[in-house]
């Protein structure tokens, strides 16, 4: 047996995409502000100062006075 001969055909599937991704890094600049607050507060501490005045006293001479003699007494045995 022979085999007739066929015209051969085509059957084109369609296309199978395949995706390659390349990745670049790029710098992004993220800016965070910050502000700063000096705050100044009053606060009443407390300072002790002492005064003082010197003086000096002259005071009346001395009045004599008597002298008063103890005596002692001996013990006695009872």
């Amino acid at each position: 047996m022979s085999c007739p001969q066929c015209p051969t055909g085509r059957v084109v599937d369609p296309p199978t995409v395949v995706y390659r991704d390349f990745y670049h890094p790029q710098l992004v600049q993220i800016i965070h502000p910050i502000e700063v607050i000096n705050r100044h507060h009053c606060v009443p501490v407390p300072q002790h100062i002492y005064t003082y005045v010197e003086r000096d006293e002259f005071c009346p001479a001395p009045v004599p006075t008597p002298v008063a003699y103890v005596r002692s007494r001996k013990k006695t045995k009872r």
